[in-house]
């Protein structure tokens, strides 16, 4: 079905990226060590909860789980990605909340 090879594309576009950001921030990124572990922090939950997203088609509610794994990961990472970049920690605001989201992909996973 369309939905499930949409959770698909998106596991790829995410782990993709997730790569291309974890070389950006071990080559190029210049900012504080604080801003660079914040960097790293949402990078490896990028990756972590991208390779999880593949196995999507496999949940019991593969769109509700896959969902909120996107967007807990969005929400997460980008945050830290966000607060690196601008050096700007009002962007990290939205973390909680993505990690809130993500502990509920998880948790979906058991019921």
């Amino acid at each position: 079905p369309a939905p499930m090879r949409l959770l698909q594309r998106l596991a790829g576009l995410s782990g993709a990226s997730s790569v291309g950001m974890a070389a950006y921030g071990a080559h190029a990124l210049q900012c504080s060590p604080e801003l660079k572990r914040s960097y790293e922090n949402g990078n490896r939950m990028h990756l972590l909860n991208s390779a999880v997203l593949v196995g999507a088609n496999s949940f019991a509610r593969p769109l509700m789980t896959g969902g909120l794994f996107v967007l807990g990961t969005a929400a997460f990472s980008g945050s830290c990605y966000m607060v690196a970049l601008t050096e700007d920690k009002e962007y990290g605001q939205l973390a909680p909340v993505g990690g809130i989201t993500l502990m509920m992909a998880w948790l979906s996973l058991v019921i």
